[in-house]
C-alpha cells in the first residue's frame, strides 16, 4: 500500500486502485501503530478516484507533517571507508572506525518539516562547501509508540568538505534549507522490507548520467529497529517521526553535485524520489 500526500487530499494506492480522503489529518492518520488495517477497514469511507496517477505528477506534497527528520550515519561499510578518507587529514578518521565497531549507533538530527522537501522538489548544497553528494537511504517512519509502520526514501544532502574539515562539523554539513528529501510516498507495510531490497542512485547532468551505483539492505550493519530502539531512549515524538537509516552509496572522491543536476533513488516496493540541486 503506497500512501501520497497531495494538494488535493490524502491519496491511497492499494491493489491497483486510488482513494483520495480530503478529511483525514496527516499527523493523526500516519501516527497509527496499526497504520495498514486501519486504512485498510476504513476504505470504504474514503473516494475511489481515476485519476489518482495524475494527482501525484500534479499535486504531490513531502509526505511529512510537523514530524521531525533525523538520520543514523555509518550504518554500510562504504560510508565507514568515506568517511574515514574525508576525515584523515583532520585526524579525525578512527572516529567512523569506532563508530561502526560500536555498540551505540551514530544519530543526528537532520531537519524539521520546513526544511524537509519532497518529490520534484529542489535541493540545496551550501554556498561555502566545496564537495558536495547527495545520500540515497531507506528512511523509515515510526509511530510515537516507536513502531515502525512504513518506509520511503530520504536523500541526506550532504557537504563532505565540512564534514572531512572537523568531524565537529557534522551540523553545520548535513543540517540546513533544503537538505533533506522524502518521498515520493510512505510505503505502508505490516512486514519489513527484505534484505535483499535494492537501493539505487543516478544522477544526471545535462541529461547524461554522470553517476550511478546501488546496494541492498543487505548490506547495512545496523537493523532498523536496533536505530530506533537508540532514537527513542530519551526522546519523544508526539507525532512520530522520519528516521534516515544511513547510506551504502558514495560517489568517488573526485565528484562532486553541480547546481541543475538531476538526483533520482529508487527504492523498488516504494518507487523513485527525483530532486533537482537548486
Amino acid at each position: 500500500m503506497k500512501l501520497y500526500k497531495t494538494k488535493a487530499g490524502i491519496l491511497v494506492e492499494h491493489n491497483q486502485h486510488f482513494f483520495l480522503n480530503k478529511e483525514k489529518e496527516w499527523d493523526v492518520l500516519i501516527n497509527q501503530d496499526n497504520l495498514y488495517d486501519a486504512i485498510v477497514q476504513s476504505l470504504n469511507n474514503w473516494k475511489q478516484v481515476e485519476d489518482g496517477q495524475q494527482l501525484i505528477e500534479e499535486q504531490i506534497l513531502p509526505p511529512i507533517g510537523t514530524q521531525e527528520v533525523w538520520a543514523a550515519g555509518v550504518t554500510y561499510y562504504r560510508s565507514r571507508d568515506a568517511r574515514m578518507e574525508e576525515s584523515k587529514a583532520a585526524g579525525g578518521g578512527s572516529f567512523y572506525d569506532r563508530v561502526y565497531e560500536a555498540d551505540r549507533p551514530e544519530l543526528f538530527f537532520k531537519a524539521p518539516h520546513y526544511r524537509t522537501v519532497g518529490h520534484l522538489d529542489q535541493v540545496k548544497i551550501r554556498k561555502d562547501s566545496a564537495w558536495d553528494v547527495p545520500e540515497p537511504e531507506l528512511t523509515l517512519v515510526v509511530t510515537s509508540s516507536g513502531k515502525i509502520i512504513g518506509y520511503t526514501i530520504g536523500n541526506d544532502m550532504s557537504s563532505r568538505s565540512i564534514e572531512g574539515e572537523n568531524p565537529l562539523y557534522l551540523p553545520q554539513a548535513k543540517s540546513y534549507n533544503k537538505s533533506a528529501a522524502i518521498g515520493p510516498c510512505i510505503y505502508v507495510s505490516t512486514q519489513p522490507l527484505p534484505a535483499d531490497t535494492l537501493i539505487q542512485l543516478v544522477i544526471e547532468r545535462s541529461g547524461k548520467v554522470v553517476f550511478q551505483g546501488e546496494t541492498s539492505l543487505s548490506q547495512m550493519k545496523r537493523d532498523p529497529q536496533e536505530l530506533v530502539q537508540y532514537l527513542f531512549r530519551e526522546c519523544d515524538f508526539p507525532k512520530g517521526c522520519f528516521l534516515m537509516t544511513g547510506t551504502g552509496i558514495i560517489p568517488d572522491n573526485d565528484f562532486t553535485l553541480a547546481s541543475g543536476d538531476q538526483i533520482s533513488i529508487t527504492i523498488g516496493p516504494i518507487g523513485t524520489l527525483v530532486n533537482r540541486v537548486e
